[in-house]
C-alpha cells in the first residue's frame, strides 16, 4: 500500500511506517468508548476548599515558589482565529449590504467598543480613504469587515488569537498573549523571574517573537521581574495521516500522502520538553481585564497549593514504600490513593506494587466550573484499562451516544472543563516524568472532513487534557466561573467580562 515515495514522505517527518499502518487500522476499527462510572460531583470527585483550607493552599504555594522551584506557564495557542470570524466572512460574502442577522447588528452596533477599534479605523482610512463612522454612514459595512479580516487591513481572519488586540487600556489595547504574560507575573513567577512558553504555529512563529520583543521589556518593568519566553511548534511527527471513506490513505493531486494535525494531543510531546517541577496550563483565549484578574490568580494559587501538598504526601509514601512498608502504612498509603486521589481499585489487589504504580505518575489538579451550557468536556469517574476507577476528563466523542444511562451522565454532569490544570511532572527523586508514557493511546477521534471537494477522514490523537493525560493523577476543583472567559465570536468581546 505504501510506495517508496510514501516511506521517504514519512521519514522526513519522523514517523514510522508501523505508526501509519496503526493510524490506518485505526480509522477500520474506530476507538472503543470508555467505560463510566458516573459523572464526577461535589463530594464524588469534585472538592470544594473551605476559606481556611484555600488560605492555606495559597500560602503552601507561596513558600513552594520561594524554594527556588522551577515554574512555568503553557500556552496553546497554535492556529489561526478563523472559526471567532466565521459570522463575519458570512457577512462579507452575503448577498446583502446591510447587518441583518442579530450577530452581524450587535457587531456593528458596538463596534467602538472593540480595542482593534483605532486600528481598524485607520485600517479603513487608509484602504477606502474613509473613517469607520463615514463608511456606516454611506451603507458601506462591508468595506470595515474586509478590512479587519482580509490582508491588507487587520488580517484577523489569519491571525492566531494570541495576538488579536481584546482589551483596552489607558496606555493602550493589550493582545492575549500580553494578558497571559501578566498572569505568569501574577501567579507563576518565582526569585523574581517568569517562565511562559507560548506553542504556535510554524507560520505565526515570527509574529509571536516579534510581539514578545516589542511587549516583555513593559511588563518586565511593570510587575519587576524577568520574563523568559519560549515557543515551539507541534512536532511534524504528530501528523496523522488522512484516509479516503474506505479507509485508504487520501493523497494529494501529486500523489503524495496527506498529512493532518493530530490536534492538541500532540502538544504532550511539548509539554514533555518543559523543564520545570510546576507546569500551569491554560488556553489562550481564556484571559480578562486586570480589573477582573483578583479571582484567577487567587484560584491559580489554590490549585496549585493543593497539588504540592497532595504531591508532597505521594512523595513521602512513595520514600515508606521503597523502605519497606508495614501493613499498617500499606493500608493508610491505601486510604491516600483512593480518598485523596480517587482511584478505586475496584477487584485489583492492594499491595506495595499497586500503590507504587498508582503513586509514581504525573499528578495534576483541574479546575472545573459549574456547568453552564458552554461547550466542553467535563469531569468523570471512567474505568481504566486495568479495571481501577479514576477521575478523567471526558469530550462527548469518547461516549457511546446510544447508552442512554451514560449519555444522561453526561446531559445532567454538574461541572465541565474550562481547561485550567497544574501539573506536577517530577517524581518523588526529582526526574521528570516521561509524559507520553501516560497517554491512553486507544483513545482518539475520527471526524469527516474535505479537500478539494474530496471527502476524507482525519485522525486526532488523544486530546492533550483528555487521553493524553489518561494515566495521571487527577484531582478536581471547583473554581468559580469568574475564572472562564474564553472568546469563541469576536462578540464575545463585547461581554462585560472583556471590556
Amino acid at each position: 500500500m505504501l510506495t517508496q515515495h510514501d516511506l521517504k514522505q514519512i521519514a522526513q517527518k519522523g514517523i514510522s511506517e508501523q505508526q501509519i499502518d496503526t493510524q490506518l487500522g485505526q480509522f477500520k476499527t474506530g476507538f472503543p468508548f470508555l467505560k463510566l462510572e458516573a459523572a464526577a460531583a461535589i463530594g464524588k470527585g469534585i472538592i470544594v476548599p473551605t476559606p481556611i483550607e484555600s488560605k492555606n493552599y495559597v500560602a503552601a504555594w507561596q513558600q513552594y515558589k520561594a524554594q527556588g522551584k522551577r515554574v512555568v506557564k503553557f500556552v496553546p495557542a497554535s492556529g489561526a482565529a478563523s472559526r471567532m470570524f466565521k459570522d463575519m466572512f458570512a457577512f462579507v460574502d452575503a448577498d446583502y449590504d446591510m447587518p441583518t442577522t442579530p450577530f452581524e447588528n450587535k457587531f456593528f452596533d458596538h463596534i467602538r467598543k472593540f480595542a482593534f477599534y483605532n486600528e481598524l479605523d485607520v485600517a479603513c482610512q487608509k484602504n477606502n480613504g474613509k473613517d469607520i463612522k463615514t463608511l456606516m454612514a454611506e451603507g458601506n459595512y462591508k468595506a470595515i469587515a474586509a478590512n479587519m479580516l482580509k490582508a491588507e487591513g487587520l488580517n484577523y481572519g489569519q491571525l492566531p488569537k494570541g495576538l488579536l488586540l481584546f482589551h483596552n487600556y489607558p496606555e493602550g489595547p493589550r493582545t492575549p498573549m500580553e494578558e497571559h504574560l501578566v498572569e505568569g507575573a501574577m501567579y507563576a513567577a518565582s526569585n523574581g523571574e517568569a517562565f511562559v512558553h507560548f506553542t504556535v504555529s510554524h507560520e505565526h512563529m515570527e509574529l509571536f517573537k516579534q510581539k514578545v520583543a516589542e511587549k516583555a521589556n513593559f511588563y518586565s518593568q511593570k510587575y519587576g521581574i524577568r520574563y523568559d519566553i519560549t515557543f515551539s511548534e507541534q512536532k511534524p511527527s504528530t501528523d496523522t495521516v488522512a484516509a479516503n471513506p474506505d479507509g485508504t490513505p487520501f493523497r494529494n493531486s501529486d500523489g503524495s500522502l496527506l498529512f493532518r494535525p493530530g490536534g492538541h494531543g500532540a502538544l504532550i510531546e511539548n509539554l514533555n520538553e518543559i523543564d520545570a517541577d510546576i507546569i500551569f496550563v491554560k488556553n489562550i483565549d481564556n484571559v480578562v481585564p486586570d480589573r477582573l484578574k483578583a479571582d484567577t490568580v487567587a484560584w491559580k494559587q489554590i490549585i496549585a497549593g493543593l497539588l504540592i501538598s497532595l504531591q508532597k504526601k505521594a512523595f513521602e509514601y512513595m520514600r515508606i514504600l521503597d523502605e519497606g512498608a508495614t501493613d499498617t502504612q500499606l493500608q493508610e498509603i491505601a486510604r491516600f490513593v483512593k480518598d485523596s486521589l480517587c482511584v478505586d481499585p475496584k477487584d485489583n489487589t492492594v499491595d506495595a506494587n499497586y500503590l507504587r504504580n498508582k503513586l509514581n505518575r504525573p499528578m495534576r489538579v483541574c479546575g472545573v466550573v459549574k456547568n453552564v451550557g458552554e461547550p466542553g468536556g467535563g469531569p468523570f469517574l471512567t474505568y481504566n484499562q486495568d479495571g481501577t476507577v479514576s477521575l478523567q476528563i471526558l469530550e462527548s466523542s469518547q461516549i457511546d451516544k446510544s447508552n442512554t444511562e451514560y449519555m444522561d451522565m453526561f446531559t445532567k454532569g454538574t461541572h465541565f472543563n474550562p481547561v485550567d490544570l497544574v501539573c506536577a511532572v517530577k517524581d518523588y527523586q526529582g526526574n521528570p516524568f516521561d509524559l507520553p508514557k501516560f497517554v491512553d493511546k486507544t483513545t482518539g477521534f475520527i471526524s469527516q472532513k474535505s479537500k478539494n471537494g474530496k471527502e476524507l477522514q482525519a485522525l486526532e490523537l488523544p486530546g492533550l487534557w483528555n487521553g493524553a493525560m489518561s494515566d495521571w493523577n487527577t484531582i478536581f476543583v471547583e473554581v468559580p466561573l469568574s475564572t472562564f472567559n474564553p472568546v469563541k465570536t469576536v462578540n464575545d468581546l463585547l461581554r462585560e467580562q472583556h471590556q
